[in-house]
């Protein structure tokens, strides 16, 4: 049978909200379409899958320390594989340094996902940005982002018209509330039925704003001593989280899982998410924590697209702690005897995962010419 094959341009093939979205449309895919994925990290998180669904990864150099090398490279693995049609994850018009490899090197098609929808890199960044996004613009033939905040950050405000949106979907038969799935989890982590969990899933990075959220839930165990909180990722900040948990004196309430492949439940078992990021693209966790039925407090910088369902509560960044944990707290005493399941709710506004899959194939596989 014939393959169409698609060549992913991302730095690794870790648990982070990009990837983990190529890997839900990948799983989902149709027999005879797959992803090959073009990496700069010797190694990632989805990897093996990757494998394990017929994709082939090829390894080029890091952009950032090897620029020359890795355009050969780039330009290499699309010419010598015949590669037509190209997908760039990236959130600032740097990207063009990557399709610009690509197209000399025989793609047709160029498509360009948005990921976020914003980014630290400071004065010279935005203005390397802002220079390289009419030719960013004009080169990529397929735009998509997943929020509106993102496409603007990506493409720029009056590109807008011109991007498609694809919605971080789900699995809706798997990411539902299950009962079994929370005592698992619970009896995994030894924290009884009647214990309140606060969670978070993410990488440690600034973006994501762990500080904060140590201090809301600091403010919280003074209301209830018995919580706990579970922080689902792994990144660079770790060793910062680790050493505040300290100062606050809060060790002996706080889970690290790690990188998990059973997030459903993990979403299960808790009671409340907090989610106080600086800013999101279209976060894939509070997505699938409102598909489980769970109260989310997240920060109003994070595009109100978020909001799917009555399960997300926005609050200021500017806000105390106090007021977090309080909001936390009130959602908990509110929802704790009931948890829905969104499914129906989530399916009609085009979250759950075929539709997205159908989009995807339209807008990447079968788009411009």
């Amino acid at each position: 049978m014939n393959e169409t094959r698609l060549l992913v341009i991302v730095a690794v093939l870790d648990a982070g909200g990009a990837e983990t979205f190529m890997m839900k449309i990948f799983r989902n895919l149709p027999e005879g379409y797959k992803l090959d994925f073009i990496v700069s990290a010797n190694s990632g998180f989805y990897e093996k899958e990757v494998l394990e669904l017929g994709g082939r990864i090829h390894r080029v150099p890091l952009r950032t320390k090897h620029p020359i090398a890795t355009f050969k490279a780039i330009y290499n693995v699309v010419k010598n594989n015949k590669y037509t049609r190209i997908l760039k994850l990236c959130d600032t018009p740097i990207g063009l340094y990557d399709l610009m490899a690509a197209k000399l090197g025989g793609a047709k098609v160029l498509c360009v996902r948005s990921c976020n929808s914003n980014a630290s890199n400071g004065k010279l960044g935005k203005y390397v940005n802002d220079l390289l996004r009419p030719f960013f613009n004009y080169i990529a033939d397929v735009k998509i982002a997943p929020s509106s905040l993102a496409a603007a950050f990506t493409f720029g405000k009056s590109e807008i018209k011109n991007v498609q949106l694809i919605h971080n979907g789900v699995d809706l038969s798997v990411y539902r509330y299950s009962a079994d799935n929370r005592k698992k989890i619970r009896s995994e982590f030894s924290l009884d039925e009647n214990r309140l969990v606060v969670g978070h899933v993410g990488r440690f990075t600034y973006q994501k704003n762990h500080r904060f959220l140590l201090q809301i839930f600091a403010e919280l165990l003074k209301k209830v001593p018995d919580a706990m909180l579970i922080l689902v990722g792994k990144g660079e900040k770790r060793e910062e989280v680790e050493i505040q948990i300290s100062e606050l004196g809060i060790e002996k309430s706080v889970i690290f899982t790690g990188v998990r492949s059973d997030v459903p439940a993990l979403l299960s078992a808790m009671d409340v998410f907090v989610f106080p990021s600086f800013y999101e693209g279209m976060p894939n966790t509070v997505i699938e924590a409102q598909a489980t039925g769970l109260p989310c407090v997240i920060a109003d910088t994070i595009t109100k697209e978020a909001e799917v369902t009555d399960c997300v509560n926005f609050m200021s960044l500017s806000d105390s702690a106090e007021s977090w944990a309080d909001k936390a707290l009130t959602l908990f005493e509110k929802d704790k005897e009931n948890r829905f399941c969104y499914g129906d709710k989530m399916k009609k506004a085009g979250y759950d995962i075929g539709s997205c899959v159908k989009r995807f194939i339209g807008l990447v596989f079968n788009g411009k010419k």
